[in-house]
């Protein structure tokens, strides 16, 4: 996904959670609003961030859909695993289950817990080093403001699309860490940038 996205970025664009491309909404638009100039300008001082340059902001949504898609493998790997020791059990012990011995229902409830569990654990440490990052939480604190201003901006009458940025909030980004070393960003080609 790396490559789609960064073809992406080159056109002015970015790739959303479901991978289609949408185009970037100008700072221009969103500072028009000047209840969202100000959030920008105060939030961007808060997260040492430009809310107002596009350059930066294509950057940023480039970083989270990398970050999105690097979870959403993680996620489908364990999805089908979890999806049948935990669904698959109910179907399980009615049909075979129940008709055991006291002994083969007990280890039957015990491995089922203990793979769930060992599932979650594993799904959890998997993910632990990008949840705990500072570099990564600093992006998604940055993207959760950077969503909360285009909301405002929006409901404040600028012309931007209902669903824009189109992707979520982040539940866990709510503390910035100054002086995180910034993501690695690939360099647009020359006369590609965003203007």
């Amino acid at each position: 996904m790396l490559t789609s996205d960064f073809h992406a970025m080159e056109n002015r664009q970015f790739v959303d959670d479901g991978g289609a491309v949408h185009d970037l909404i100008p700072a221009s638009v969103i500072a028009t609003v000047p209840a969202a100039r100000e959030a920008a300008e105060r939030h961007g001082r808060e997260v040492d961030f430009d809310f107002l340059d596009d350059t930066a902001v294509l950057r940023l949504l480039f970083h989270r859909s990398q970050d999105t898609s690097k979870a959403g493998v993680l996620g489908c790997l364990f999805a089908l695993p979890l999806c049948v020791f935990v669904a698959g059990a109910w179907p399980f012990w009615d049909l075979v289950a129940s008709s055991k011995p006291r002994p083969f229902q007990i280890g039957f409830i015990v491995a089922d817990v203990l793979i769930v569990c060992g599932l979650l654990l594993a799904m959890y440490l998997l993910r632990r080093r990008s949840l705990l990052d500072v570099s990564n939480r600093n992006m998604r604190c940055r993207v959760r403001l950077y969503r909360k201003i285009v909301v405002i901006a929006r409901n404040g009458g600028a012309d931007v699309p209902l669903l824009y940025p189109h992707y979520g909030m982040y539940a866990s980004s709510r503390k910035f860490f100054p002086g995180a070393p910034e993501l690695p960003t690939p360099s647009l080609p020359e006369g590609n940038a965003p203007k």
